[in-house]
């Protein structure tokens, strides 16, 4: 049996992760209602770590940086921004100059404002790390690619997810989601590199 190839392999698409000099850095919903509140993800201070390693290292080489927050609404069951959990985990509060940009959909580019945000920094490429792997980091990646043109490198140990009911019966363990989501992305729509020494 021969060794999987991915359809970006198969088309030619290149592999290296995003260069520093050309990307812009995407923080996606590394909020504490994903650490103490409603919908806890498994080892998601370890991801908010290495997502705050990934800053420094932005922060270091000029990359610009956008963080993305969710907001639900006052009294929302989830994301309430009326209430403490929709606070940025310390690894990752945003710095001076770093845009802070709020959303209500899964796609981070959705009514945001954000595409335009970006593309006035003349980058063209995008590195994306945060929460969930299987919701918003993957759909804000294939927004990315899909619907704005860029090419998109995403640091799978900076993401993070959550055990899941399985529809055809039992239970997805949270680390089956991420690499799954994972894998999915790097088959068809971005780099996927494990974590920030990617870049060292």
């Amino acid at each position: 049996m021969h060794s999987p190839t991915t359809f970006l392999e198969i088309v030619g698409e290149p592999r290296h992760p995003a260069p520093l000099d050309r990307a812009a850095l995407v923080l996606i919903d590394i909020q504490r209602e994903y650490l103490d509140g409603v919908v806890p993800l498994e080892n998601v201070q370890a991801a908010a770590n290495e997502a705050g390693r990934l800053l420094e290292l932005a922060r270091e080489h000029g990359v610009p940086v956008f963080h993305v927050a969710h907001g639900s609404g006052p009294g929302a069951p989830v994301f309430a921004t009326d209430g403490p959990y929709i606070e940025h985990l310390d690894p990752v509060k945003p710095g001076p100059g770093e845009e802070l940009v709020w959303k209500t959909h899964a796609d981070a580019f959705l009514g945001t404002g954000l595409v335009e945000k970006i593309r006035a920094t003349g980058r063209d490429e995008l590195i994306i790390a945060g929460d969930m792997t299987h919701v918003c980091v993957s759909t804000s990646t294939r927004s990315a690619v899909e619907q704005h043109g860029f090419r998109v490198t995403v640091v799978g140990d900076a993401t993070a997810a959550r055990d899941l009911p399985d529809p055809l019966g039992g239970v997805v363990p949270a680390e089956t989601v991420r690499r799954t989501a994972l894998a999915e992305l790097a088959d068809a729509f971005a780099v996927v590199v494990k974590d920030h020494t990617a870049w060292l």
